[in-house]
């Protein structure tokens, strides 16, 4: 059998099993013990796209198009559970509320960009939504930092990678000639 191509009875085994409601991985399990093939789930489901089987949703892949914050998009289709399989209740399925993470206990100046002056903490608020303005934490900044102290401990907290490794680095400040 050369590469790429279907007899015609491994075609109408494909279409009577896809009617059957087999997945392509058995589609090709079942074909291969009858014919003494070595097809794969890849192979089959590209033959059953051929002949114009693929149902819809049953090679979906992963949407291309970007989904937005705060935009949880369609929840996937539930397929029928396998006997003996417990699932877990609809509730603990679902998608958690994204979280906002904003510094407690900061009340930031919120100054603009032009008003921003060297010494102030960069930390930006706003800018989240379409034409929302950025605006600045502007309390004083750490040495050696872009942010205040309690949006330096935020941005590399003991739980990020550059908090873990700020422990070992010692950095200072040299000005420039």
């Amino acid at each position: 059998m050369e590469l790429g191509h279907w007899p015609s009875e491994h075609s109408d085994a494909l279409r009577d099993y896809f009617l059957k409601g087999l997945s392509y991985a058995e589609i090709g399990r079942q074909i291969n013990a009858r014919f003494g093939t070595a097809y794969t789930r890849n192979a089959v489901a590209g033959r059953a796209k051929r002949l114009g089987l693929a149902a819809p949703g049953r090679m979906a892949g992963p949407s291309i198009v970007p989904s937005l914050p705060g935009d949880l998009g369609p929840l996937p289709q539930r397929r029928g559970a396998l006997p003996g399989l417990t699932l877990p209740p609809l509730s603990a399925q679902k998608p958690a509320k994204p979280v906002k993470l904003r510094c407690v206990g900061v009340r930031p100046r919120l100054i603009t960009l032009l008003e921003l002056e060297r010494g102030d903490c960069h930390y930006p608020y706003g800018g989240d939504k379409e034409g929302e303005g950025i605006s600045f934490c502007g309390h004083p900044r750490q040495p050696g930092s872009s942010y205040c102290a309690p949006h330096l401990r935020l941005t590399r907290g003991p739980g990020t990678p550059s908090g873990q490794a700020m422990g070992t680095v010692v950095l200072r400040l040299v000005s420039a000639a």
